[in-house]
């Protein structure tokens, strides 16, 4: 299955490109740590404890406190696939990070990137 080399992929290693990727957009780190916490549940500590363990997507989504209640508002493409539509959860919780992300890079209020609007 093609999705599980993406559920092997290290989260500490993704997680340098996210910053850049806002951080070329004028957004910082701290707002990127802080779409994560609140698609996860973890907190700063937690956070920093799953990068220092070189944890895959699959640890970082099964031993995540909780999944936000609200992220099934997050809709919309990434990578050409609608993530209200992703039939795999976990799939589906990597794809809502990475179009979290990418709508706090283009610039969206972060009241509405974190569907608190």
């Amino acid at each position: 299955m093609k999705n599980e080399r993406v559920y092997k992929m290290k989260v500490s290693s993704v997680y340098p490109l996210y910053i850049q990727k806002a951080e070329r957009k004028g957004r910082t780190k701290a707002e990127v740590d802080t779409v994560i916490q609140w698609l996860t549940g973890y907190d700063e500590q937690g956070l920093q404890s799953q990068m220092n363990r070189e944890a895959d997507f699959e640890t970082f989504f099964a031993e995540a406190p909780q999944i936000n209640p609200n992220a099934s508002k997050i809709t919309g493409v990434i990578c050409g696939v609608r993530v209200e539509e992703i039939e795999d959860p976990l799939m589906q919780k990597v794809r809502w990070l990475d179009k979290l992300v990418d709508e706090l890079a283009k610039g969206k209020p972060m009241e509405k990137v974190l569907r608190s609007m």
